[in-house]
C-alpha cells in the first residue's frame, strides 16, 4: 500500500461525513425529464417505487427486501449508467437500507460530491441535491443512523467495491455511500462493503476528481445522480 491512501485515511478520516465539498459553487442542472427505468438484466425485474418524488428524512428504514432474494442498483448519471451487484447476504441492513432510500428516491438528484482519483467516488447526502448548501455538503443524513456490518468477510480488494460511509462511529452509518475506483484493501474490516459493480465501471472513471484527498478542488463541480433504480430476481 502507498503513502498515499494511508494518508488520506489519517488525514481526512477518510469517508467521515464532515464537510468535504467543491470548493467552487456548482451550477444548477437544467430541467431534465422524468428518468425511465433502466432496462432489467435477465433475470432481473424492475422493484416500483415507493414514492413518486424525493423524500429525504425518516426515522428509521421499513424493512424492503428479502435476503433471499438477489438485488441490484443502476445507478444513473449523465456520463453513463453503473450496475450494482447488492450482498443482501452479507449485509442485510446496509443492503436493506440502501434498497429502501432508492425506492423512496432519496438519492435522486444527490451529487457525487467527493471523488478522489485512484481511490473512489463517494456519494448519497442529501444535501448535496442542494447548491445553495455547498458547504454541508458531505454532513448530510437520512434523519437516522445503524450500525456498520464490518465483520461480513467481504473487502476492499478491488475497485468496484461498494461501501458504507460513517463517522468515527460503528453506529453513525446513513445514507453515504462510496464505490472504489482501485483496490484499497486497507479499508477492509473498517467499513461496510455491501455490493460491487457489474456493469459501468469506465462510467465511475469519467466522473469529476473534486477532490485531492487533501480537500475540495477548485473548479471542480460534483456530478449529478440523477436516481437509482431497483431491480430484484429469485424467491417466490
Amino acid at each position: 500500500m502507498t503513502a498515499r491512501p494511508a494518508s488520506l485515511l489519517l488525514s481526512a478520516s477518510l469517508l467521515v461525513l464532515t464537510a468535504c465539498a467543491p470548493a467552487t459553487q456548482a451550477q444548477t442542472p437544467p430541467a431534465t425529464p422524468p428518468a425511465q427505468p433502466a432496462p432489467a438484466a435477465p433475470g432481473f425485474t424492475p422493484v416500483k417505487p415507493l414514492s413518486d418524488k424525493p423524500v429525504r428524512s425518516f426515522e428509521k428504514a421499513a424493512q424492503v427486501i428479502d435476503p433471499a432474494r438477489a438485488y441490484r442498483a443502476v445507478l444513473r448519471t449523465a456520463k453513463g449508467d453503473v450496475t450494482v451487484e447488492l450482498n443482501a447476504k452479507a449485509a442485510p441492513v446496509a443492503v436493506n437500507n440502501f434498497v429502501f432510500l432508492a425506492l423512496n428516491r432519496f438519492y435522486d438528484g444527490t451529487r457525487f460530491h467527493r471523488v478522489i482519483d485512484g481511490f473512489m467516488a463517494q456519494g448519497g447526502d442529501p444535501l448535496s441535491a442542494d447548491a445553495a448548501q455547498q458547504g454541508r455538503w458531505g454532513t448530510g443524513g437520512p434523519g437516522y443512523s445503524f450500525r456498520a456490518e464490518n465483520g461480513n468477510g467481504l473487502k476492499f480488494d478491488a475497485a468496484g467495491v461498494l461501501g458504507m460511509a460513517r463517522a468515527a462511529s460503528l453506529d453513525s452509518q446513513g445514507s453515504q455511500f462510496f464505490i472504489t475506483v482501485a483496490p484499497a484493501d486497507f479499508l477492509s474490516g473498517q467499513y461496510t462493503v455491501f455490493g460491487k459493480v457489474v456493469a459501468g465501471q469506465d462510467v465511475l472513471d469519467k466522473l469529476t476528481r473534486n477532490d485531492d484527498g487533501r480537500g475540495p478542488v477548485a473548479g471542480k463541480a460534483a456530478d449529478e445522480l440523477k436516481s437509482v433504480d431497483i431491480l430484484v430476481a429469485g424467491g417466490s
